[in-house]
């Protein structure tokens, strides 16, 4: 009988197929512009630092449990200002809007997992496994803006990211949990000794975007709607996503929502606000997402050793709720996300919050 493990490796190896198939679905909507101009519009010249933490802190039974804490400290470059062959290679990529302005992205980040009872020592098989993640990423954005620059309707936002790496103890998720529950007098987290075992790690992920996919006013307010595709491929994560984002406010600012940690496909940790009116913004935003999970390290455990792991969900959902208020060069965002089960025996969803300042100088 095949193990888990083999069945892995090949899903992992058959998975670029499967990131072209998804992309296709949207691809369609707009002209390939591989041979178009360069946007003709002023290129932005600010840089953006984003600070997102999620925690499931913010939900009612204030309970640490599944996924408790991430942390993602994340800097946006200007608009075309990096070196020119980045900027040549960048409008080479398949899939690239090359009439869209590139930014270069760079982040770190943290994440940790736990199971449901986190005063037990002993390993608890049936439930989420031990695990932390610490990584660094590094991305290129191209934008094409407000300013429509071909014959569509909408802007696009194109992201293709690489991740590097490790998950289990060299992630020191265990030490930052127990010095922070020490701090909060909370408590002491007891069974980090059945994490999975250290494991670097390698993603890379692709996503769209198109902001006003539609839009309008209604009373005085804007609204428009942001539907987004995308995939990861990797020991850590391999999946595909589809979803929705809808905003309902006033001078809605050029982003792409709020930003997330992955594997959510985040918004944008950059923003433009809309100069035409106050200096204070804001919308109310509602959106909804599906992931095809195929690879969870937190879930399956390590790729090429045994570890704890439980059986995954291959389908999970995402439903977020919030609102984002801009004031001058500054974004402050709140997330409510309802996530369904994501491993099988979990008797119910989870809930976390997610926060986030974005400041653009």
């Amino acid at each position: 009988m095949t193990s888990p493990k083999t069945i892995s490796k090949h899903l992992l190896a058959s998975l670029p197929v499967l990131g072209v198939l998804t992309m296709a679905n949207i691809a369609h909507a707009q002209q390939n512009t591989a041979s178009g101009p360069q946007s003709t519009r002023t290129p932005d010249d600010k840089w953006g630092v984003s600070l997102s933490v999620e925690n499931d802190l913010f939900t009612k039974n204030n309970q640490d449990q599944h996924y408790t804490n991430g942390v993602r400290l994340a800097f946006v470059s200007p608009e075309d200002s990096a070196p020119e062959p980045v900027l040549t290679a960048a409008k080479a990529v398949p899939f690239f809007a090359s009439n869209g302005r590139i930014r270069t992205s760079y982040a770190i980040g943290q994440s940790m997992f736990t199971p449901n009872d986190i005063s037990i020592a002993e390993n608890q098989p049936d439930d989420r496994p031990w695990a932390g993640l610490l990584y660094g990423s590094v991305g290129l954005l191209s934008d094409t803006g407000l300013q429509r620059d071909d014959d569509s309707n909408y802007s696009r936002i194109d992201t293709l990211e690489l991740t590097l790496g490790v998950v289990g103890p060299a992630s020191f998720a265990d030490n930052t949990q127990k010095v922070v529950h020490e701090m909060i007098d909370s408590p002491d987290p007891k069974g980090w000794d059945n994490q999975i075992h250290n494991e670097p790690i390698v993603n890379l992920a692709y996503e769209r975007k198109y902001r006003s996919w539609f839009e309008g006013d209604v009373l005085g307010l804007e609204y428009d709607a942001t539907p987004h595709a995308g995939f990861m491929l990797g020991n850590a994560y391999t999946n595909a996503e589809l979803g929705t984002m809808f905003r309902l406010g006033f001078d809605l600012p050029g982003d792409y929502g709020p930003p997330r940690i992955r594997p959510s496909l985040p918004g944008s940790d950059f923003f433009v606000p809309d100069t035409r009116g106050f200096p204070v913004s804001g919308y109310l935003f509602a959106g909804a997402a599906g992931r095809w999970v195929l690879r969870d390290i937190t879930l399956d455990g390590n790729t090429f050793r045994d570890s704890n792991s439980i059986d995954k969900e291959p389908l999970v959902g995402d439903l977020q709720i919030g609102f984002a208020v801009i004031v001058g060069q500054a974004r402050f965002t709140y997330t409510h996300v309802y996530r369904t089960a994501e491993f099988e025996g979990q008797d119910k969803g989870d809930q976390f919050g997610s926060l986030s300042m974005s400041v653009r100088f």
